[in-house]
């Protein structure tokens, strides 16, 4: 669920970069759509390797499924807020996807949950 939310947002926010193509050249270098789905890709990829080596963190995320979005938004704030050392992690994973966003001036969708 929280691969697929972050495969969307990265879409989403590379449409949002293609669509202000007029505005491209005064963009910082390595901020364009393909730079955006590599760091998405890295993201992505650091979170399946951590989700299949924390069967228990798996499990909760795993365990979203059928939750309406507001739902799980509540759900995952109260786990992360109940383990921070699996917030501080999960955090550190997502980094790259924070640091591209504050260098690119690219905001993330608000379905990015509560780690943005």
């Amino acid at each position: 669920m929280l691969v697929r939310s972050l495969i969307g947002a990265g879409i989403i926010a590379g449409a949002t970069l293609l669509g202000t193509a007029a505005t491209a050249a005064a963009d910082p270098p390595n901020c364009t759509a393909g730079d955006l789905t590599q760091v998405l890709s890295g993201v992505n990829a650091g979170m399946s390797v951590y989700l299949f080596t924390h069967p228990d963190v798996n499990a909760f995320f795993t365990g979203l499924k059928g939750m309406s979005r507001d739902q799980m938004r509540t759900a995952v704030s109260d786990y992360l807020q109940a383990n921070p050392d699996i917030r501080d992690q999960i955090k550190a994973v997502r980094q790259p996807a924070a640091d591209f966003r504050a260098r690119c001036d690219a905001p993330m969708p608000d379905d990015m949950g509560p780690m943005s």
